[in-house]
């Protein structure tokens, strides 16, 4: 299936690679004029290389609300916003005695505070247009437990899925839907991998095992669900979070 937005602006955050990378150059090839941000910018020039010449690449620091306003200030009149930057912030799993407050919050400051204040600023242009869509792109981890062990994620992810249910009801009476991809465990960016060695052969095995098609799964398939979700064809879900996963 071909999916249209010709002439449509779309934002698509943390796309600098992995995921995020996957979804801009999917939105590209469907003919929007995607802006792009992340906060590592060899990252993002790698990304902004691989998609069209209508794509805007900017520098964006996601957990700093003045970054975030002058950055959709910049854009303007937004259709499609995809939250994508998150992640562990470098973090490993450990015992609960031992997270410090930095930790905690720094997980939390680029997973949910960052789609909160995009949500907040693109708001008030989508509610005049009286259209939009928001798509969150959450994890696995927040509908059950995270394979990192690393609590704060868990917790984020599941928040994320909180907001995205809350500001449907608040978006929906103005033509705006907000749904919410949670993907199953991904190898699309370096701390991924990261992790996936950490695993070793014995818990990698378990990992797929618990996976009905027995397959981990690509960028591509993510990328796929969000276009769905900005589509006509879901013009009439909004507040849904859908589970690309292989199968749990």
């Amino acid at each position: 299936m071909n999916f249209d937005f010709q002439a449509e602006q779309v934002i698509v955050t943390g796309a600098g690679q992995g995921i995020g990378r996957a979804i801009a150059q999917a939105f590209d090839r469907a003919g929007a004029k995607v802006w792009i941000c992340d906060i590592d910018t060899e990252a993002l020039d790698q990304t902004r290389a691989l998609c069209g010449s209508t794509c805007e690449a900017r520098k964006v620091d996601v957990t700093d609300l003045q970054s975030v306003q002058k950055f959709i200030a910049e854009v303007g009149q937004v259709y499609v916003l995809v939250n994508c930057a998150g992640g562990v912030c470098g973090q490993a799993g450990q015992a609960i005695e031992d997270v410090t407050p930095d930790q905690w919050s720094a997980i939390f400051k680029v997973n949910v505070d960052s789609a909160f204040w995009f949500c907040q600023a693109v708001a008030p242009a989508m509610k005049r247009a009286g259209r939009g869509r928001i798509i969150n792109i959450s994890s696995g981890a927040g509908l059950g437990i995270s394979l990192t062990g690393i609590q704060a994620y868990a917790s984020a992810k599941a928040a994320q899925i909180g907001l995205t249910r809350q500001l449907a009801h608040e978006f929906g009476p103005f033509g705006i839907t907000v749904n919410s991809v949670a993907p199953g465990f991904v190898r699309s960016n370096p701390s991924t991998e990261r992790q996936w060695i950490a695993f070793g052969e014995e818990k990698q095995k378990a990992v797929l095992d618990g996976i009905a098609l027995r397959k981990l799964g690509k960028p591509e398939y993510i990328a796929d669900a969000v276009l769905f979700f900005a589509s006509d064809l879901a013009e009439w879900v909004t507040g849904q979070t859908l589970s690309v996963d292989g199968g749990k």
